[in-house]
């Protein structure tokens, strides 16, 4: 039974291009499916993560680092009796618009887009994936997913302004979003909080004794976990500590957000909409803790010097590559060419760039630009 507080699937708002009901799939697991089944999906295993391939192939790449936010959100809503398959639904989707080369190649791509007076953000890109990139029907563009998950595409880790968007204004952004899209962001961060401090500690970025220095929540478990397995291998006793945080995140995310709800006094999924705050939300202490691991991992290893190389050649094969075009338009493909005519070069050669792997942007960089 879900709380009254969560959303119904016979109560969607609906597609944008109405189709006939599945005959034992509900409108949110055929949402689910159609993500699953997206070319854009699927180019998330060739999309960095943190680390690219050369450190490892068992490092998470963008395609399993969603698929670990989805296990997460599933949990999540679950407990809260929230509706799991839209849960799961946008969490699939949640990183759908992001570019090569992790936040680095985002970074680089809104600074070639902002000399022209825009920019990227791969919220709005996710959109347009989902909305029209995406070719598999032959009644419709895109993938016609229900007004929640596009909705939640749009706001589920940050509020835009209507003034500032006007072509947003459908998604209600005078209005909190479900619940459901609320936990996405937070499971996002509990997911790349501990598998970034795996994945450092595999790639030998980050140590032991550091870890344990700058991250007291880490530390306090470490010590309770060689207390009851002390002649247990390192690394395991490591994941045994990671496991711990994982679990002290969600099980205060589950909580608290459940005391903020039922404080609220909710009914419906319109009550959730008309608060002046998200309601998922992390305690303070909890909270606190979190913020100390970001801010170690940010220090310690997103700015870490051994990747500030690659880094550096992310957005130099970015820039080059997006001047490139700008300077060549006749050496895209023919289909981005025509819809240059109409949206103008820069936004199309974003959307090119955009939609890459790793390896074929390196690809396309070499070609064009490796004289």
């Amino acid at each position: 039974m879900l709380a009254a507080y969560a959303v119904e699937v016979t109560q969607s708002r609906g597609r944008r291009f109405p189709e006939a009901q599945h005959p034992y799939r509900n409108d949110f697991q055929r949402d689910r499916d159609r993500v699953i089944h997206a070319r854009a999906f699927r180019r998330l295993e060739a999309k960095t993560q943190v680390f690219t391939r050369r450190y490892s192939d068992h490092f998470r790449n963008r395609l399993t680092h969603t698929l670990e936010v989805s296990q997460i959100s599933r949990t999540i809503a679950g407990a809260l009796r929230l509706n799991v398959d839209l849960a799961e639904a946008l969490a699939l989707v949640h990183d759908i618009g992001h570019p090569p080369f992790g936040h680095a190649g985002e970074k680089a791509l809104d600074a070639a887009m902002r000399q022209h007076g825009l920019f990227f953000d791969h919220n709005l890109h996710a959109l347009r994936i989902v909305e029209d990139f995406e070719q598999r029907y032959a009644a419709f563009r895109g993938l016609n997913l229900t007004f929640e998950v596009r909705e939640g595409i749009i706001k589920h880790s940050r509020d835009y302004d209507e003034s500032e968007h006007p072509e947003l204004a459908e998604y209600l952004l005078d209005q909190r979003s479900p619940l459901e899209a609320q936990l996405i962001d937070l499971s996002d961060e509990i997911a790349y909080h501990t598998a970034d401090l795996d994945d450092g500690y595999e790639a030998h970025l980050l140590s032991l004794d550091e870890i344990r220095d700058g991250v007291p929540l880490f530390d306090r478990f470490y010590r309770e976990v060689m207390q009851i397995y002390p002649s247990a291998p390192e690394k395991l006793k490591f994941n045994e500590t990671v496991k711990r945080i994982l679990n002290r995140f969600v099980d205060d995310l589950i909580r608290n957000t459940q005391k903020r709800i039922d404080a609220a006094g909710l009914h419906s999924t319109e009550d959730v909409r008309r608060q002046n705050e998200r309601l998922a939300a992390f305690s303070l202490a909890v909270d606190a803790e979190r913020k100390a691991g970001k801010e170690f991992l940010y220090e310690n290893l997103y700015f870490s010097p051994a990747l500030a190389d690659e880094k550096d050649d992310a957005e130099r094969v970015i820039s080059e590559l997006f001047s490139f075009w700008m300077n060549h338009p006749e050496s895209l493909p023919h289909n981005y060419q025509e819809k240059a005519k109409e949206e103008g070069p820069p936004r199309v050669i974003c959307d090119y760039i955009a939609g890459m792997t790793d390896n074929f942007i390196y690809e396309q960089y070499e070609k064009y630009c490796g004289a």
